[in-house]
């Protein structure tokens, strides 16, 4: 049935009730079900508001959610006039209505915090490499936290402490020296290493003991290492695994995307949109770079 021949069954059920009784089309229970619908759906029509202050576009809600979660220490006030700079004619109550209310004072997230500090912090570690000979080899790699750059990669057949301390001389110029650094308990970073560091401005940091995921940002560009690079090689010696590693060190900073900046290379690389798409191979085409010429 359509609801042109419902209308007319309920019609006649209002106006004669007794129709129940010789109707056997359909079921009793089902006329008074339809009514019930009907009346629900009048009363329905009629509460709707005809009248009053119109309703903002959702488009409009979900922005005003967005800004209030992306910017937790603004209030209605500056979410409404960053609105009215943006050409939505809208009233502060109403931001105030539909922004995410905070529970308790207004706080930054650790997102916000880590990346305010980060550029101010730096890491640094030692991995062993073995040579075709079975020979150990160590290199040493500093990173800093803010664009996860690698700052400094070496190579020698005994870290010392004095070895170290002409590193860090080396990777950081006095005006450009991190605030922080840190580093793991290895008895290598001796008296040297930190009067090396608190001559140059930085504070070192020394992670817990047996705590390797405190230094978290070295591992994982160790590992990256490891996996991308000096696994699929075998190293003849201590200047080959230097220029090895002077090679990827120059492919991460420039080449290497990272999802944690947002699919970008620690040294900003440029979008390119016309020309030609080549193939370049790096460290002998087990990565590839692809441009436009």
């Amino acid at each position: 049935m359509t609801n042109r021949d419902r209308f007319i069954f309920i019609q006649l059920y209002r106006w004669f009730p007794s129709v129940l009784d010789a109707i056997t089309i359909v079921r009793p229970e089902t006329i008074v079900r339809w009514h019930r619908a009907g009346f629900r759906s009048y009363w329905r029509w009629k509460s709707c508001s005809r009248g009053g202050r119109p309703q903002i576009e959702t488009e409009l809600c979900a922005l005003i959610r967005q800004m209030s979660l992306e910017n937790p220490l603004w209030g209605a006030p500056r979410i409404h006039g960053e609105l009215l700079k943006l050409g939505f004619e809208v009233a502060q109550s109403s931001v105030a209505k539909y922004m995410v209310k905070h529970r308790g004072p207004p706080s930054q997230g650790w997102r916000t915090f880590l990346r305010n500090h980060a550029p101010d912090i730096a890491a640094m570690d030692l991995f062993v490499v073995p040579t075709i000979g079975f020979d150990l080899l160590y290199a040493f790699v500093i990173v800093r936290l803010g664009r996860r750059d690698l700052t400094w990669i070496n190579v020698t057949t005994n870290p010392t402490a004095e070895w170290i301390a002409r590193q860090l001389t080396e990777a950081f110029p006095w005006e450009d020296a991190p605030r922080y650094i840190i580093r793991d308990r290895d008895g290598v970073y001796g008296t040297t290493v930190t009067r090396r560091l608190r001559a140059m401005g930085i504070r070192d940091k020394p992670v817990a003991p047996a705590s390797p995921w405190q230094n978290g940002f070295a591992e994982r560009l160790i590992g990256s290492i490891r996996r991308e690079c000096v696994d699929h090689m075998v190293v003849l010696s201590e200047a080959h695994l230097r220029r090895i590693l002077k090679r990827y060190a120059a492919y991460y900073n420039e080449l290497r995307t990272h999802r944690s900046l947002s699919k970008d290379s620690p040294i900003h690389r440029a979008i390119q949109r016309q020309g030609s798409i080549v193939s370049v191979p790096v460290l002998g085409g087990l990565h590839h770079q692809y441009c436009r010429i």
